[in-house]
């Protein structure tokens, strides 16, 4: 007579489905944030035909002298009149925001699943990106 450990077939499938929806979250903020980078850059040379044909004025792009948005207010701003700089602005903040989300989703499919002790730590890592964010935006 053996006696063998039968998985949980119901929690297999939760776990599956959990990282299926983490799978899906990281590979649609990618490609977004590469199509609002695609798109914003695009849409940046109409506007800017010069960009193209003068390397000074191109430069001026590269060295942040023709304003890319540094706020969020200046990136609304800039989505508001379809400044392609904001947009892609807009991409690098879904890119950075990515990950972030990742662990919020962590830490509710960890809740679900009932497993206390690594919500607790996936939150305080969750707080600790946030913190971050929130001290490099402070710092300039």
């Amino acid at each position: 007579m053996t006696t063998s450990a039968q998985p949980d077939h119901e929690a297999l499938e939760r776990v599956r489905q959990t990282e299926l929806l983490i799978s899906n979250l990281l590979r649609g903020g990618v490609l977004l944030s590469i199509a609002l980078i695609i798109f914003g850059t695009a849409i940046t040379f109409i506007h800017h035909p010069g960009y193209l044909t003068d390397s000074a004025q191109l430069d001026g792009l590269r060295d942040g002298a023709d304003g890319f948005p540094a706020s969020f207010g200046g990136i609304v701003r800039g989505l508001g009149a379809f400044e392609g700089r904001a947009i892609v602005m807009l991409g690098l903040l879904v890119l950075i925001a990515t990950p972030v989300m990742r662990v919020a989703v962590s830490i509710l499919a960890f809740v679900h699943a009932g497993d206390r002790a690594f919500a607790i730590i996936t939150a305080v890592v969750l707080a600790l990106l946030l913190l971050a964010l929130a001290l490099g935006k402070a710092g300039g």
